[in-house]
């Protein structure tokens, strides 16, 4: 029985520990891990004071009109005016706005010439992308969502002026942006995304090489942690800028971005450092400038290394919990849960990204898990418990035993003090045979229900029934008050309805029915005696054994009891000695007194 358990705990760890795998693999979580990552892990913190923002908001529309009525001349003169002080440049001016077709031939040439002069602007591409079937080294075809169909750049004399950097932004399935690319390949060469563009020329500027974190998937795709929210940075107005009301010199080595800053422009991304709002792209272009020149980007953790890992700390808190009361089991989940958002934390800020819920959710799983599995346990060991014991056990005995957590069907028992009590029908086979079998078996189950009322009414275990012979034990398989009396009692309370049993069956059947009692109290080894698949409740030893021999000394009617049970109750029984009687398998003899009335009792 132990070995099969075992066997199923096995198989129910290694159950847990491949579906863990398995979870943890496809991130089954998604978009909700996602989100209680976001608010571990994405803080505002300091913007960086040399990325500032002007905007074409609604005051810039206002003066202007719009956008797409603008010549390029205005974009021109914007480029002239932010480069009017040569020692004290921006750094790097992005536009992310598309330059894509050729408008005016005027304003588009005074533009690319303006900018071909500063030598300090990045415009803005578009990457189409397709989805592409990619064969890998082991013959398995993927599907490539990154691959570069074609390519929307700025108009050709623009686009030989600048530099240029495809300006997609990367949206999650669950519609926030956390994640951004830094390069793509198109037509044989590398195309570096604007926010990636712009760090390499600002680093130029520095005399430094552009240092880019480790990217992952087919994407060349990194996440970011954002710097500020939406208004964090420094913005102006477009509108102030070219109408000398804000003094370019305050760009001096800054990275300025230039983009859509109002909401008709419909230029806007949930960022996930704020799950109640959006955020223009150009501050989500600056959040990621600001990550890469900082380091503040991180890497997912291998799928199969997490996967693994996930899975063996769940078999291994399975079996933890296995055995473990509910007490200690909530200590080791609250802990485990504390100790996993300071492990995300860590792990975060070590520039890695992993799943937020999956362990705290699989734990809790297998606590749930634990205490309905405790649960059902528990009703049906009681359900065990009662079902064998009611059969032979008063029903008051049976209700506290199947309360009692501590009590277990095993094999193997215990010495304890009891009282036993044998009954027998006097010349029971003699009389069966000159009945039908239907009408022996009438009288046996008024007689076996008349003996077990009286034993369940004085709160003993019905031992077992031999035939026509009733074995009943007192203070077993619980500690009984008073049990030597209650053990008299039952065997008054026997004779009483005997003869009133007696009577009848002999105006029925024509043929008396008489009973002998013996009852004794001793020393006995109690408790479940068998196999695994086949074990009684019972009692045995000397005590058990004197108990039969005096019950098959009693005449019809008779109760008789040893001496030592007469030391127990002889202040609340009238008794007749019968004297010292040799007694089967004994060597020596008995002192035997037959119960002739209880006190207060005919």
């Amino acid at each position: 029985m132990r070995g099969k358990k075992q066997w199923w705990t096995a198989v129910l760890t290694a159950v847990i520990i491949v579906l863990t795998a398995a979870m943890s693999y496809g991130n089954v979580l998604g978009w909700a891990d996602r989100s209680v990552a976001d608010l571990l892990n994405q803080k505002p913190s300091r913007v960086n004071k040399n990325i500032f923002i002007i905007g074409v908001d609604d005051k810039t529309l206002e003066e202007y009109g719009s956008i797409t009525a603008w010549g390029r001349g205005l974009s021109a003169e914007l480029v002239n005016r932010l480069n009017e002080f040569p020692d004290a440049r921006p750094a790097v001016i992005g536009f992310d706005i598309i330059y894509s077709e050729e408008g005016d031939e005027a304003g588009d040439k005074t533009f690319a010439e303006a900018c071909g002069r500063a030598g300090n602007v990045v415009t803005v591409s578009t990457a189409v992308f397709k989805e592409k079937p990619v064969t890998d080294e082991n013959g398995r075809v993927t599907y490539n969502p990154y691959h570069v169909d074609y390519m929307i750049n700025p108009y050709a004399e623009l686009a030989g002026n600048v530099d240029t950097g495809f300006a997609n932004t990367t949206v999650d399935n669950d519609g926030y942006v956390r994640q951004a690319m830094i390069w793509a390949d198109y037509d044989g060469k590398r195309e570096y995304s604007f926010a990636s563009r712009i760090y390499m020329k600002y680093q130029e500027t520095l005399g430094l090489d552009a240092a880019f974190p480790k990217t992952y998937g087919l994407g060349n795709q990194f996440y970011f942690s954002y710097s500020g929210n939406p208004g964090a940075y420094t913005a102006v107005s477009m509108a102030d800028v070219l109408d000398g009301r804000v003094d370019p010199r305050i760009f001096k080595d800054g990275i300025v971005l230039v983009g859509a800053y109002a909401v008709g422009m419909q230029d806007s991304y949930k960022p996930a450092i704020m799950h109640n709002g959006e955020m223009y792209g150009v501050e989500i272009h600056a959040n990621i400038i600001q990550a890469l020149m900082e380091g503040k980007t991180q890497l997912p953790v291998s799928g199969a290394v997490y996967a693994v890992l996930t899975g063996l700390l769940c078999g291994a808190f399975f079996l933890l919990t296995h055995k473990d009361k509910i007490r200690w089991s909530t200590v080791v989940l609250v802990g485990i849960l504390v100790g996993n958002v300071i492990f995300v934390k860590v792990m975060y800020q070590s520039r890695y990204v992993i799943p937020v819920l999956l362990l705290p959710a699989v734990f809790a799983v297998i606590y749930v898990g634990q205490l309905v599995q405790g649960y059902i346990a528990e009703r049906l060991r009681r359900r065990h418990v009662v079902s064998v014991f009611k059969q032979y056990v008063a029903p008051q005995v049976v209700d506290v035993i199947s309360k009692d957590k501590d009590f277990k069907m095993v094999l193997g028992g215990e010495n304890r003090h009891v009282a036993v009590l044998f009954i027998d029908i006097r010349g029971f086979t003699t009389m069966s045979e000159s009945l039908e079998p239907e009408q022996v078996v009438e009288i046996l189950n008024e007689y076996l229900d008349l003996t077990t009322k009286a034993v369940f009414h004085q709160q003993g275990t019905v031992d077992k029934f031999i035939g026509d012979a009733v074995m009943a034990v007192f203070n077993a398989p619980l500690d009984l008050d008073d049990y030597c009396f209650r053990a008299v009692s039952a065997a008054w309370e026997m004779k009483q309805n005997a003869d009133i049993l007696t009577a009848k069956f002999e105006e029925r059947f024509g043929t008396p029915i008489a009973f002998g009692i013996g009852v004794n109290c001793g020393n006995a080894v109690v408790g479940n005696i068998g196999c695994d698949f086949r074990m009684d409740y019972t009692a045995i030893g000397d005590t058990v054994n004197t108990a039969a021999r005096l019950e098959s000394n009693a005449k019809s009617g008779q109760i008789l009891i040893s001496e030592q049970l007469y030391e127990a109750v002889k202040d609340r029984v009238a008794v007749t000695p019968i004297g010292e009687i040799p007694l089967k398998g004994k060597s020596k003899g008995v002192f035997v007194y037959q119960v002739d009335s209880l006190m207060g009792k005919e």
